[in-house]
């Protein structure tokens, strides 16, 4: 969407197809240099769109000293049966998206303060945590305490992934573990960054352990869909459950 914004060069005798668009949450037609500039956040009401791993890189690490670790390639471990096969999924994600798996993690500096840092690219397949997931977040939990750095984690997820069944779950038990072994022998801080949408399996994880839990603005943030929790108690849910500010209210963040 935010491809080609038509800054750095106008086309004779022709205006950019694609330099005005119609926020989704206000509905206000926005600039869209305009919410680049602004950091992808629309002008008119806040409202934060997506970002891929790389613009949360470049908006949050120190230029040129990150350091990708723990490549781990994924595959199909249950030889999954699916009208597209798994594999042929996987390859499209990592085409698309220009990473391997549905996290990146390494090392770098912000504000020249050296950390560990993950970050959630929705767009490969809802960010879904898989059994590499699990172990690249096991992974860096494990190398900050060795390094006796601090961890960020921007995520964006929909939770653990269907095509790896009863393995990609046991990751939440993984992560959890290695989030508590963290919190217990590194002095340092965790933060989680939960952006739209931290749901499932993810949220259910690692990502409410941090000492420091914030979102992005109107973000959806919750485990089971409200349609199925309504089903389930049998009652309305409120306006605005499982949205940021909805938890912000009831102390589920700072």
């Amino acid at each position: 969407m935010f491809e080609g914004t038509g800054e750095k060069k106008w086309w004779k005798g022709k205006v950019p197809p694609d330099l005005w668009m119609k926020c989704p949450d206000c509905e206000n037609i926005v600039y869209k240099p305009e919410v680049i500039k602004n950091f992808k956040v629309c002008p008119k009401c806040d409202y934060h769109y997506r970002s891929s791993w790389k613009e949360w890189l470049e908006l949050l690490i120190d230029k040129e000293t990150f350091e990708e670790r723990f490549k781990i390639k994924p595959f199909d471990i249950l030889g999954f049966k699916d009208t597209i096969p798994y594999e042929s999924r996987l390859k499209s994600a990592q085409e698309s998206t220009g990473t391997e798996e549905a996290v990146v993690t390494g090392k770098g500096k912000i504000n020249n303060r050296d950390c560990f840092v993950g970050i959630f690219e929705f767009s490969f397949m809802g960010g879904s945590m898989g059994v590499v997931v699990g172990e690249k977040v096991a992974n860096l939990f494990e190398s900050a305490v060795n390094e006796n750095l601090p961890v960020l984690l921007v995520i964006s997820s929909g939770g653990a992934r269907m095509q790896e069944g009863m393995f990609s779950l046991i990751r939440m038990a993984k992560t959890v573990a290695t989030a508590s072994w963290f919190k217990k022998n590194c002095k340092k801080p965790y933060i989680s960054v939960l952006s739209d949408p931290t749901t499932g399996g993810v949220a259910a994880s690692f990502a409410f352990l941090a000492d420091v839990v914030i979102a992005e603005p109107k973000s959806l943030i919750g485990f089971a869909g409200s349609g199925v929790i309504e089903q389930t108690i049998g009652q309305t849910l409120p306006p605005g459950f499982q949205k940021a500010e909805f938890l912000l209210e009831k102390g589920g963040l700072i």
